[in-house]
């Protein structure tokens, strides 16, 4: 019956990076492939997840609360005015928001442009939408944007480019001049913008991450996606979100509940802790994440 696959599912191959994941853990290896520390994630995390699972929040939830603190966030950090009630949607991590995003945005024959180096899944999720990926290579060794080959990568065909800063898997912050680049061109081809803001808090040196939807013009066309998984060093929780305009995120919430429903109850609940951290955890998970890494580099 192999041959009554679907073509998606043929054209699929299996996760490079899961493969080196498997393989380091079966030979005691340091793993660099995947985006998840050598660490424990926060003691109150953990006893907020265990309380929830507890006091019997265990069924499908929606925990408006998340919305509510990511909303405050928004605006206090990005000065962003979005509505927690209709411009949010909790997913089972980024991967899936991003997923949900562009099933939501893509029909057969668009064209989505994708930084290159890229992760994995953004290739994917647009082929699965019946989307074309069209990769704009960055320039090495700092990764910038080169403005010629990025415009000149539109077409009329051209319905959404996807942007990952803080970039994995090179570690670029994408700069403003770059972020205006980008912008600038998404308004004049009328373009969607799908970002993956999941290192947001893991900047280090000058480099200061800035949100594409905070330019102008920007929010009304843009998807932020994003997750606790790397902030708070719970990836296998599989909390993350999608934020945009009420009648986007109204599209990207009917399909997500077709996936998957809702995201784990109990750590929705464990979200709110994690999102309430004091500035000090942030500063400290940077100090913690760079001696992690010059370690695992020596």
């Amino acid at each position: 019956m192999e041959r009554r696959l679907s073509a998606a599912s043929r054209r699929s191959a299996p996760s490079a990076i899961q493969k080196l994941s498997h393989l380091a853990q079966r030979v005691g290896a340091v793993n660099l492939a995947e985006g998840f520390p050598d660490f424990p994630a926060p003691a109150n995390l953990k006893a907020a997840a265990a309380a929830a699972i507890a006091a019997d929040l265990n069924q499908y939830r929606h925990v408006q609360g998340i919305c509510d603190v990511l909303a405050e966030t928004a605006r206090r950090d990005h000065g962003l005015d979005v509505d927690p009630l209709t411009d949010f949607v909790i997913c089972c991590g980024q991967s899936e928001a991003f997923a949900a995003a562009v099933f939501a945005i893509i029909d057969q024959g668009d064209e989505v442009l994708v930084f290159d180096p890229a992760y994995e899944t953004y290739e994917t999720c647009i082929e699965l939408a019946r989307g074309i990926p069209v990769y704009v290579p960055l320039d090495p060794p700092s990764w910038t944007l080169n403005e010629d080959k990025f415009l000149k990568s539109f077409t009329s065909r051209t319905k959404a480019v996807v942007l990952n800063s803080p970039h994995n898997p090179t570690g670029k912050v994408f700069s403003k001049e770059e972020l205006l680049i980008i912008a600038q061109a998404c308004q004049k081809m009328d373009c969607f913008a799908i970002t993956d803001e999941v290192y947001e808090y893991i900047t280090y040196d000058e480099n200061k991450h800035i949100s594409l939807a905070s330019l102008p013009g920007m929010q009304e066309r843009t998807i932020i996606t994003s997750s606790l998984s790397k902030t708070y060093s719970v990836t296998g929780w599989r909390i993350g979100w999608a934020c945009a305009p009420a009648s986007i995120a109204s599209a990207i919430r009917n399909i997500h509940v077709k996936l998957t429903d809702s995201a784990p109850t109990p750590f929705q609940e464990a979200a709110l802790t994690a999102l309430t951290s004091t500035p000090n955890f942030y500063s400290s998970l940077k100090k913690l994440q760079a001696t992690r890494f010059s370690v695992c580099i020596c």
